[in-house]
């Protein structure tokens, strides 16, 4: 009988023992699954302030990376003061307590235009805008709406500019909560143009072509005073949310401009572009252009791509250290999975020393009653793989979950110990967990499989070594 009759029979005939071994291949297959899914796994974030965008997709600044590239560029400061990428730092000292304070200007959190451009031209949009995040300025030959009855002192006095290359595909156009009363909207080939509200046109008895101009309020005496003609008067069907309280930010108070002019009444020297919306040509082919911009060869790190439902679908390699971890995590059951292999091989070995002993007596070579104990484990493993491969997708999606609830609550960590440390006007969206998509697929199954057949292979050849290195003699005097 060849050897593989020979394991068939020994398979059947020690139950306890091919079960032990059923087991820990099931364990070893269903975590190496596990892990390599959670590492492909997609995160779909949700941002419940953001309304539905229609038929396209909103490209913004992924939170998470922001932290870590603040952080990244702080420790190449080191400990003095100075600036790079944007981000700056200085030593202050508060109640007689030295400490360092970081504060980050446009060139930090901009979005790349270069990027943007890129995805602009991906066949299926059929046009894209770009939106600068919400300034504050100081109004120079006009007065702001404000109510009277409130305390200003926490203010900072001035109005807001929202920049757009195309207005007609700004997010408040885009819901029908905006709509233009007299004149148009600023268009990409304007320059030092803007449109603002029905109430500040009224209070001010500003019209179409009139100039209204603006500075720094940081130095309202002192910086540049930028002007900018209004081609337009809005009105609004529900006041628009406020970035943050006070009279600058209410809806009122919020102008529209060309892209660049905000930087222009901030004495800031380089644009901030807050969002890019990217409209679909074709509504049916929605999924397909939504392929086709996650294929641009950008560094996808830095960005949240978010759909028409206000969903951020962003790549397990982008949530935070997600993709190091799950490597982290093959690595370890890779290396345990070995270990455990070889001892229960050496065990098996160790206890069919008489099985051994014989078939050296009877001048079977070495290498077949390897071969016997390698087609035994096989036999076995064919079975877990099965098995594992039945409840892998249950099992890969609790890992990610769990896996992601940990990265969540890391990131949270790290934000309450960043708090105080950065100053600028930009606010990061607050995002929750929405889904977590994990998907099997038969390459994942392929590449499991075979994994498992290299990790039974290799614990089998080291463990054979370690036994059959002996003499045969002194293996058959044991069996006495």
């Amino acid at each position: 009988m060849n050897f593989f009759g020979l394991a068939r029979r020994s398979v059947f005939r020690k139950p306890v023992k091919s079960i032990l071994l059923l087991l820990i291949v099931f364990a070893i297959s269903t975590l190496l699954l596990a892990g390599v899914a959670s590492k492909n796994a997609s995160i779909e974030v949700q941002d419940k302030t953001r309304q539905a965008i229609g038929a396209g997709f909103l490209l913004e600044k992924n939170a998470e990376y922001r932290t870590k590239r603040f952080s990244e560029l702080s420790e190449k400061i080191g400990e003095k003061e100075g600036n790079l990428g944007g981000v700056y730092q200085k030593k202050v000292v508060v109640n007689g307590v030295e400490g360092w304070q970081g504060w980050t200007t446009n060139e930090f959190e901009t979005l790349d235009i270069k990027d943007i451009e890129k995805l602009a031209k991906v066949k299926g949009i059929a046009d894209y805008n770009i939106t600068t995040a919400i300034t504050a300025v100081n109004p120079v030959n006009f007065k702001r709406i404000e109510d009277k009855d409130v305390d200003q002192s926490a203010d900072v006095g001035g109005v807001s500019l929202i920049g757009n290359r195309d207005m007609k595909l700004d997010r408040n156009v885009l819901s029908g909560n905006l709509h233009i009363k007299e004149g148009r909207m600023i268009t990409p080939e304007d320059k030092d143009m803007c449109v603002i509200s029905e109430e500040l046109a009224k209070q001010n008895n500003l019209k179409i072509g009139n100039k209204i101009s603006f500075n720094d309020y940081h130095d309202t005496e002192n910086s540049k005073v930028s002007e900018a003609e209004i081609v337009g008067i809005y009105q609004v069907d529900q006041k628009m949310s406020p970035l943050m309280q006070g009279d600058t930010y209410r809806s009122e108070n919020v102008i529209f401009t060309d892209l660049r002019f905000p930087e222009k009444a901030e004495s800031e020297t380089s644009p901030l572009y807050e969002r890019a919306y990217f409209k679909v040509e074709d509504v049916e082919a929605y999924d397909e252009v939504k392929e086709n911009l996650q294929k641009v060869d950008i560094n996808w790190e830095q960005y949240d791509l978010i759909d028409n439902n206000g969903n951020s679908e962003t790549m397990s390699s982008n949530f935070n250290d997600l993709a190091k971890v799950s490597e982290m995590m093959i690595l370890v059951i890779s290396v345990a999975s070995f270990v455990i292999l070889v001892l229960v091989f050496l065990f098996w070995l160790k206890n069919r020393v008489q099985e051994v002993g014989i078939f050296l007596s009877l001048g079977v070579p070495k290498f077949r009653i390897i071969g016997q104990i390698w087609s035994e484990a096989i036999m076995i493993a064919v079975l877990s793989l099965m098995l594992s491969f039945a409840v892998a997708p249950a099992v890969s999606k609790a890992t990610a979950n769990y896996l992601v609830s940990q990265q969540v609550q890391q990131m949270q960590e790290e934000e309450k110990n960043n708090e105080g440390k950065v100053s600028t006007e930009y606010v990061a969206p607050k995002q929750d967990v929405q889904s977590i998509s994990v998907e099997v697929t038969p390459e994942m199954y392929l590449l499991d499989g075979v994994s498992v057949l290299v990790l039974i292979t290799a614990s089998v050849l080291v463990s054979g070594i370690v036994i059959l290195k002996r003499n045969p003699k002194d293996i058959l005097s044991e069996m006495s």
